[in-house]
């Protein structure tokens, strides 16, 4: 493994104490040797509240990945509602159409026992489990666990402890309703990503891009020890290590897995002293890692310096521009202080999170750094974010792509960072038109997880980016600005003077609105026959119906409700196991809850 530190040499000026930065990078070059088998487990929430499109991409991702593994991987499948369901069984992938049809049995209903799903997926891993094999669980859930083991601190430990018999956790969140917190803490916990799954449609890519990762694993248990030399004092490290220990003279941290295709990254924040023209030891960096050469793992120890030269002013205005350290060094920040930035809206200090973000903003700006395109689109972001955070309107979908976006900028994936498809209530107070006069014309194109703009009037670049407001971005909308102007680089636009949209023909942005739902009474059914079917969830709320001793009842299973009250709901359509679609839920007395509106029978289709 090859350790590149940058900047290298680092340079202070004579007798003037400062702060500097520089990156540590883990390069793991691309080696022709077979790849490692995979002991793989996926894990895949079909409680009722996966019903409908979360259930039929969950699983027609599922099928994808079983057609990306070899008859060299170990495959088990489970799915996991109020109970667990082994449906494969731990075994080498020798018939792919047979595990492929086991799949198109699932059907939604029921709770969420996270915790049972995901110990049974680790029990399945750990029967196969070697030092030369991948060892994995991929869990994927679209709620809050509430059913098992629920306490999110329980869940996280947990993980760590089959991190450490080398059982890694990836989890992939769906939709607005699971807990970002639980699902970031078990992935980092164990050495695992996560993936904040906001459109459906994504759900295949997203499991091929984590099993690509997987077939390139190089090296493991990365540990990392910096030492500060010389009076030098680390100030700050930014990383997606999984433990973290720092002082001014030492910083440990544990990375874990190492990829061909992924570096780790490590930014460094130093207080270099005031010193005399010379050359000094800044740093000592110490690193271990394992590698399985010839089936046997060995142990990798490495040790490298870091100079520091004190130099006069002559000297150091002559140094080359180091574009690219200062963007990674950029991004690192960034993600860190979105992390920083959702501490403080917990906490309630939105004022101090929104401010942290306006300052961050300011500063790239004053380095230049809004003539990247990657860096610019940050900040448009980081200023969405700060408004939203400012006015109190940082909601559920906004706040889970805050987490995701600083755990991939940490990460170090660029093709992950800056995703977000939320739609802020700024597009209702936008000027609208009914065609373009004389301005140009923009549209809004969904690029995987990523809101992009591109230029639809004659005379531009349709291939280029466009910089544009991130708060007024919503996919398949049009719209008109003033003017563009052409990055210094010339490989992006920025939009200019006055945007509006365009508001002709179907309004994307009022697919985006939730009307309220008059609550009334539900309407009455003698039969099953008597209620419409309806294959969407929609804006609706799920209830199933169970069994409980002699009765049947009725329970909500969309998350968000108390998944033991009683329900009053008509008892001549009641069968056990079916689905319906209930406009709206209200509370009644005693613990219970009114089921109100249209009913609709919902028909599940994989």
């Amino acid at each position: 493994m090859q350790l590149q530190i940058q900047p290298s040499p680092l340079m202070a000026l004579d007798q003037q104490a400062d702060t500097h930065e520089l990156l540590l990078r883990f390069v793991q070059p691309h080696t022709p040797s077979r790849r490692r088998p995979i002991n793989l487990s996926l894990v895949i929430d079909c409680s009722g509240s996966m019903a409908g499109l979360p259930m039929k991409y969950a699983l027609h991702a599922a099928s994808a990945i079983i057609d990306q593994l070899s008859p060299d991987d170990y495959l088990s499948i489970v799915t996991y509602d109020d109970h667990v369901t082994v449906l494969c069984d731990a075994a080498r992938v020798t018939r792919p159409a047979e595990l492929k049809a086991s799949l198109k049995r699932v059907r939604a209903g029921g709770l969420t026992n996270l915790s049972g799903g995901w110990l049974k997926g680790c029990e399945l891993v750990a029967r196969h489990a070697s030092s030369d094999s991948v060892n994995r669980v991929l869990l994927l859930t679209d709620g809050l666990a509430n059913v098992g083991i629920t306490q999110s601190k329980v869940l996280i430990q947990t993980a760590a402890q089959k991190a450490e018999q080398g059982i890694c956790t990836t989890t992939l969140g769906f939709g607005h309703g699971f807990d970002e917190d639980l699902l970031i803490g078990m992935a980092r916990a164990s050495s695992g990503n996560f993936y904040y799954i906001q459109s459906y449609d994504e759900a295949a890519d997203v499991f091929s891009l984590e099993l690509d990762s997987l077939k390139s694993l190089a090296a493991q248990n990365l540990q990392v020890n910096i030492h500060a030399l010389s009076g030098v004092q680390i100030q700050q490290t930014l990383s997606m290590a999984r433990h973290t220990t720092h002082q001014s003279q030492h910083a440990s941290l544990f990375l874990g897995d190492v990829f061909e295709r992924e570096d780790k990254l490590i930014g460094v924040q130093l207080h270099i002293p005031a010193l005399r023209l010379g050359q000094y030891a800044a740093l000592e960096v110490e690193y271990r890692y394992d590698v399985i050469e010839d089936g046997q793992i060995r142990s990798l120890h490495q040790l490298t310096r870091l100079m520091l030269d004190v130099v006069d002013l002559a000297t150091l205005a002559v140094q080359p521009a180091r574009t690219q350290l200062t963007l990674d060094l950029a991004h690192l920040r960034i993600a860190h202080d979105k992390e920083r930035a959702i501490e403080l809206v917990d906490q309630q200090q939105h004022a101090k999170a929104a401010q942290l973000l306006d300052t961050l903003v300011q500063e790239l700006q004053d380095q230049g750094l809004h003539e990247s395109f990657e860096i610019a689109e940050e900040m448009d972001q980081l200023s969405h974010y700060a408004g939203r955070i400012r006015q109190k309107t940082l909601d559920n979908q906004a706040r889970k792509e805050l987490c995701d976006q600083s755990f991939q900028g940490k990460r170090g994936r660029r093709e992950l960072t800056g995703r977000g498809l939320s739609v802020d209530i700024a597009v209702s107070q936008m000027p609208t038109v009914s065609s373009i006069t004389d301005g140009i014309e923009l549209v809004c194109c969904r690029e995987g997880g990523k809101l992009r703009m591109r230029v639809v009037s004659d005379g531009y670049d349709t291939t280029l980016n466009v910089q544009f407001p991130r708060a007024l971005r919503a996919e398949g909308a049009r719209y008109q600005v003033e003017d563009l102007s052409l990055s210094q680089d010339g490989s992006f636009y920025r939009a200019l003077g006055q945007i509006a949209r365009v508001s002709s023909g179907q309004d994307v942005f009022a697919r985006r609105t939730h009307p309220s739902v008059v609550a009334k009474a539900s309407r009455p059914a003698k039969t099953l026959d008597d209620l419409d079917e309806t294959t969407e969830v929609g804006n609706g709320i799920l209830v199933q119906c169970v069994r409980d001793g002699s009765k049947l009842r009725a329970r909500v299973v969309s998350d968000g409700y108390h998944p033991d009250w009683n329900m009053r709901f008509p008892r001549g359509i009641r069968e056990e196991g079916l689905l319906f679609v209930v406009d709206q839920v209200t509370i009644g007395a005693g613990n219970s809850y009114i089921a109100s509106g249209n009913i609709r029978k919902f028909v599940q289709q994989i």
